[in-house]
Protein backbone atom coordinates (compact mmCIF):
# COMPACT_ATOMS: atom_id res chain seq x y z
CA UNK A 1 0.00 0.00 0.00
CA UNK A 2 2.69 2.54 0.88
CA UNK A 3 4.40 1.80 -2.21
CA UNK A 4 1.10 2.60 -4.32
CA UNK A 5 0.95 5.67 -1.91
CA UNK A 6 4.69 6.35 -3.19
CA UNK A 7 3.82 5.80 -7.02
CA UNK A 8 0.35 7.62 -7.36
CA UNK A 9 1.93 10.90 -5.56
CA UNK A 10 5.17 10.58 -7.92
CA UNK A 11 3.18 10.26 -11.05
CA UNK A 12 0.61 12.85 -9.91
CA UNK A 13 3.24 15.95 -9.78
CA UNK A 14 4.96 14.26 -12.40
CA UNK A 15 2.36 16.74 -15.04
CA UNK A 16 3.31 19.66 -12.90
CA UNK A 17 6.90 19.34 -13.10
CA UNK A 18 7.14 19.01 -16.56
CA UNK A 19 5.04 22.10 -16.82
CA UNK A 20 7.05 23.67 -14.39
CA UNK A 21 10.21 23.36 -15.91
CA UNK A 22 9.41 23.52 -19.34
CA UNK A 23 7.35 26.21 -19.76
CA UNK A 24 7.04 27.93 -16.94
CA UNK A 25 9.75 30.05 -16.97
CA UNK A 26 13.09 31.49 -15.11
CA UNK A 27 10.36 33.49 -13.03
CA UNK A 28 7.92 31.04 -12.15
CA UNK A 29 10.25 29.12 -11.89
CA UNK A 30 12.14 30.98 -8.83
CA UNK A 31 8.81 31.40 -7.56
CA UNK A 32 8.40 28.04 -7.17
CA UNK A 33 11.79 27.40 -5.41
CA UNK A 34 10.72 30.69 -3.33
CA UNK A 35 7.69 28.89 -1.81
CA UNK A 36 9.56 25.55 -1.26
CA UNK A 37 12.09 27.69 0.50
CA UNK A 38 9.67 29.08 2.91
CA UNK A 39 7.53 25.12 3.43
CA UNK A 40 10.94 23.42 3.70
CA UNK A 41 12.13 26.51 6.45
CA UNK A 42 8.78 26.00 8.24
CA UNK A 43 9.20 22.08 8.45
CA UNK A 44 12.90 22.51 9.63
CA UNK A 45 12.20 24.76 12.30
CA UNK A 46 9.13 21.91 13.12
CA UNK A 47 11.60 19.29 13.65
CA UNK A 48 14.33 21.63 15.44
CA UNK A 49 11.58 22.41 18.08
CA UNK A 50 9.98 19.41 18.75
CA UNK A 51 10.02 19.32 22.06
CA UNK A 52 8.04 22.16 22.05
CA UNK A 53 10.18 23.86 25.21
CA UNK A 54 14.22 23.45 25.44
CA UNK A 55 15.31 23.42 29.24
CA UNK A 56 18.71 25.68 29.59
CA UNK A 57 21.29 24.75 32.33
CA UNK A 58 20.40 27.91 34.47
CA UNK A 59 16.90 25.72 34.75
CA UNK A 60 14.69 28.06 32.72
CA UNK A 61 12.63 27.17 29.71
CA UNK A 62 12.95 28.22 26.21
CA UNK A 63 9.28 28.14 24.54
CA UNK A 64 9.36 27.45 20.65
CA UNK A 65 6.89 30.13 20.02
CA UNK A 66 10.14 32.01 20.61
CA UNK A 67 11.69 31.24 18.01
CA UNK A 68 8.82 33.24 15.89
CA UNK A 69 11.84 35.87 15.72
CA UNK A 70 13.85 33.16 14.15
CA UNK A 71 12.00 31.86 11.85
CA UNK A 72 10.86 35.34 10.33
CA UNK A 73 14.61 36.53 10.13
CA UNK A 74 15.18 33.02 8.13
CA UNK A 75 11.97 33.61 5.80
CA UNK A 76 13.35 37.02 5.04
CA UNK A 77 16.42 35.66 4.18
CA UNK A 78 15.52 32.87 2.28
CA UNK A 79 13.63 34.99 0.14
CA UNK A 80 16.50 37.48 -0.60
CA UNK A 81 18.77 34.64 -1.29
CA UNK A 82 16.50 32.56 -3.75
CA UNK A 83 16.08 36.49 -5.40
CA UNK A 84 19.47 36.78 -5.61
CA UNK A 85 20.20 33.79 -7.67
CA UNK A 86 17.13 34.95 -9.94
CA UNK A 87 19.60 37.68 -10.94
CA UNK A 88 22.65 35.48 -10.69
CA UNK A 89 23.77 38.27 -7.91
CA UNK A 90 26.06 36.57 -5.57
CA UNK A 91 27.19 39.70 -4.10
CA UNK A 92 23.54 39.95 -2.94
CA UNK A 93 23.31 36.45 -1.95
CA UNK A 94 26.86 36.81 0.19
CA UNK A 95 25.01 39.95 2.01
CA UNK A 96 22.04 38.29 2.36
CA UNK A 97 23.70 35.32 4.63
CA UNK A 98 26.13 37.62 6.78
CA UNK A 99 22.76 39.97 7.55
CA UNK A 100 21.52 37.30 8.38
CA UNK A 101 23.66 35.78 10.96
CA UNK A 102 24.13 39.58 12.47
CA UNK A 103 20.34 39.68 13.01
CA UNK A 104 20.72 35.81 14.23
CA UNK A 105 22.92 37.13 17.01
CA UNK A 106 21.13 40.33 17.61
CA UNK A 107 18.14 38.49 18.31
CA UNK A 108 19.74 35.64 20.36
CA UNK A 109 21.74 38.47 22.64
CA UNK A 110 18.38 39.93 23.40
CA UNK A 111 16.75 36.76 24.42
CA UNK A 112 20.22 35.12 26.09
CA UNK A 113 18.49 36.31 29.80
CA UNK A 114 16.05 33.90 29.15
CA UNK A 115 18.29 30.99 28.88
CA UNK A 116 20.99 29.03 27.05
CA UNK A 117 19.22 27.23 24.67
CA UNK A 118 18.10 30.48 22.83
CA UNK A 119 21.49 30.50 21.77
CA UNK A 120 21.34 26.90 20.35
CA UNK A 121 18.08 28.03 18.53
CA UNK A 122 20.29 31.27 16.96
CA UNK A 123 22.85 28.38 15.74
CA UNK A 124 20.14 25.98 14.62
CA UNK A 125 18.38 29.12 12.32
CA UNK A 126 21.80 29.72 10.46
CA UNK A 127 22.29 26.04 9.36
CA UNK A 128 18.54 26.11 8.24
CA UNK A 129 18.99 28.53 6.17
CA UNK A 130 22.31 27.41 4.49
CA UNK A 131 21.09 23.95 4.65
CA UNK A 132 17.44 25.26 2.67
CA UNK A 133 17.12 28.33 0.41
CA UNK A 134 21.10 28.39 -0.18
CA UNK A 135 21.10 24.22 -1.51
CA UNK A 136 17.94 25.11 -3.18
CA UNK A 137 18.95 28.53 -4.62
CA UNK A 138 21.67 26.27 -7.20
CA UNK A 139 18.18 25.58 -9.19
CA UNK A 140 17.45 28.80 -9.75
CA UNK A 141 21.08 29.47 -11.11
CA UNK A 142 21.19 26.32 -13.52
CA UNK A 143 17.70 27.01 -14.42
CA UNK A 144 18.83 30.58 -15.66
CA UNK A 145 21.80 29.35 -17.39
CA UNK A 146 23.04 27.45 -20.44
CA UNK A 147 20.54 24.68 -21.53
CA UNK A 148 18.95 25.15 -17.93
CA UNK A 149 15.85 23.29 -18.59
CA UNK A 150 17.77 20.16 -19.83
CA UNK A 151 19.97 19.88 -16.80
CA UNK A 152 17.05 20.37 -14.24
CA UNK A 153 15.67 17.56 -15.59
CA UNK A 154 19.05 15.91 -15.82
CA UNK A 155 19.59 16.62 -12.13
CA UNK A 156 16.13 15.55 -10.85
CA UNK A 157 16.27 12.21 -13.16
CA UNK A 158 19.59 11.28 -11.51
CA UNK A 159 17.55 12.24 -7.42
CA UNK A 160 14.68 10.47 -8.24
CA UNK A 161 16.83 7.03 -10.08
CA UNK A 162 19.24 7.22 -6.84
CA UNK A 163 15.98 7.22 -4.54
CA UNK A 164 14.58 4.98 -6.13
CA UNK A 165 17.42 2.23 -6.69
CA UNK A 166 18.23 2.63 -3.44
CA UNK A 167 14.64 2.16 -1.78
CA UNK A 168 13.88 -1.11 -4.10
CA UNK A 169 17.24 -2.84 -3.80
CA UNK A 170 17.58 -2.22 -0.01
CA UNK A 171 13.90 -3.23 0.35
CA UNK A 172 14.42 -6.57 -1.17
CA UNK A 173 18.14 -7.15 -1.00
CA UNK A 174 19.23 -5.26 1.78
CA UNK A 175 21.50 -7.03 4.51
CA UNK A 176 23.88 -4.99 5.91
CA UNK A 177 22.95 -1.37 7.79
CA UNK A 178 24.53 1.72 6.55
CA UNK A 179 24.43 4.04 9.23
CA UNK A 180 21.32 2.09 11.86
CA UNK A 181 21.97 4.71 14.54
CA UNK A 182 20.41 7.40 11.70
CA UNK A 183 18.15 6.01 9.73
CA UNK A 184 17.64 2.01 10.24
CA UNK A 185 16.20 0.87 7.36
CA UNK A 186 18.92 2.04 5.13
CA UNK A 187 21.29 -0.35 3.88
CA UNK A 188 24.57 -0.79 2.19
CA UNK A 189 23.27 -2.67 -0.40
CA UNK A 190 20.68 -0.38 -1.15
CA UNK A 191 23.20 2.84 -1.29
CA UNK A 192 25.42 0.41 -4.07
CA UNK A 193 21.70 0.01 -5.83
CA UNK A 194 20.98 3.94 -5.82
CA UNK A 195 24.52 4.65 -7.16
CA UNK A 196 24.36 1.82 -10.05
CA UNK A 197 20.91 3.99 -11.07
CA UNK A 198 22.39 7.01 -10.87
CA UNK A 199 25.32 5.51 -13.16
CA UNK A 200 22.34 3.49 -15.31
CA UNK A 201 19.77 6.57 -15.76
CA UNK A 202 22.86 9.13 -15.92
CA UNK A 203 24.33 7.69 -19.36
CA UNK A 204 20.64 7.45 -20.52
CA UNK A 205 19.66 11.03 -20.29
CA UNK A 206 23.20 12.16 -21.41
CA UNK A 207 23.13 10.30 -24.62
CA UNK A 208 20.02 11.23 -25.30
CA UNK A 209 19.93 14.65 -24.46
CA UNK A 210 23.27 15.97 -23.52
CA UNK A 211 25.92 13.92 -26.08
CA UNK A 212 28.26 17.01 -26.35
CA UNK A 213 29.22 15.96 -22.80
CA UNK A 214 32.49 14.51 -22.05
CA UNK A 215 32.26 10.71 -21.27
CA UNK A 216 34.31 10.59 -17.84
CA UNK A 217 33.22 13.43 -16.06
CA UNK A 218 29.77 12.84 -16.70
CA UNK A 219 30.50 9.32 -15.10
CA UNK A 220 31.74 10.91 -12.31
CA UNK A 221 28.92 13.43 -11.95
CA UNK A 222 26.63 10.96 -11.49
CA UNK A 223 28.53 9.15 -8.60
CA UNK A 224 29.01 12.50 -6.95
CA UNK A 225 25.29 13.30 -7.54
CA UNK A 226 24.68 9.71 -5.99
CA UNK A 227 26.61 10.29 -3.05
CA UNK A 228 25.79 13.99 -2.50
CA UNK A 229 21.46 12.64 -2.87
CA UNK A 230 22.67 9.97 -0.45
CA UNK A 231 24.44 12.04 2.43
CA UNK A 232 21.37 14.56 2.37
CA UNK A 233 19.12 12.15 2.48
CA UNK A 234 21.28 10.50 6.02
CA UNK A 235 20.81 14.07 7.17
CA UNK A 236 17.47 14.99 7.59
CA UNK A 237 16.97 11.42 8.69
CA UNK A 238 19.35 12.52 11.55
CA UNK A 239 17.52 15.48 12.18
CA UNK A 240 14.08 13.25 12.18
CA UNK A 241 15.54 11.08 14.42
CA UNK A 242 17.03 13.65 17.20
CA UNK A 243 13.64 14.35 16.99
CA UNK A 244 11.97 11.13 17.03
CA UNK A 245 9.71 11.93 14.13
CA UNK A 246 9.51 9.34 11.47
CA UNK A 247 8.58 12.17 8.72
CA UNK A 248 8.87 15.67 8.31
CA UNK A 249 5.38 16.72 7.61
CA UNK A 250 2.19 15.32 6.07
CA UNK A 251 2.41 17.06 2.71
CA UNK A 252 2.67 13.96 0.42
CA UNK A 253 0.54 10.51 1.11
CA UNK A 254 3.15 7.81 0.98
CA UNK A 255 5.88 10.62 1.15
CA UNK A 256 5.86 12.45 4.06
CA UNK A 257 6.35 16.00 3.97
CA UNK A 258 8.54 18.47 1.91
CA UNK A 259 11.95 17.90 3.07
CA UNK A 260 11.32 14.06 2.51
CA UNK A 261 11.20 14.64 -1.00
CA UNK A 262 14.01 17.27 -1.51
CA UNK A 263 16.52 15.98 1.18
CA UNK A 264 18.16 14.08 -1.56
CA UNK A 265 18.04 17.30 -4.20
CA UNK A 266 19.42 19.64 -1.80
CA UNK A 267 22.48 18.48 -1.19
CA UNK A 268 22.65 17.72 -5.48
CA UNK A 269 21.74 20.77 -6.73
CA UNK A 270 25.14 22.61 -5.57
CA UNK A 271 26.51 19.71 -7.00
CA UNK A 272 25.11 19.93 -10.53
CA UNK A 273 25.24 23.70 -10.67
CA UNK A 274 29.31 23.59 -9.34
CA UNK A 275 30.01 20.86 -12.15
CA UNK A 276 27.85 22.36 -15.01
CA UNK A 277 29.44 25.35 -14.37
CA UNK A 278 33.39 24.82 -14.11
CA UNK A 279 34.05 21.26 -14.28
CA UNK A 280 31.99 20.32 -17.91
Amino acid sequence: MMHKKRWITGLASLPFLVGLISWGGTVLFAWIIAAVSIIGIREAFEIISRSGHIRSESGRTYSSDQGLYFRVVAYIAGLAIVYASYLSAFNIMTAALVLNVMAVACISMSLFKRGYAVLEQAIKEVIVVAYIPLFLSHLVLIRNGTDGSAWIYFLLCLVFAGDIGAFYVGTYGGKHKLCPFISPGKTIEGAIGGLISNLAVGSIFKFLFLSSLPWRMSLLFFLVVGIAGQIGDLFESQLKRASNLKDSGRLFPGHGGLLDRIDALLFAAPVGYFFKEYLF
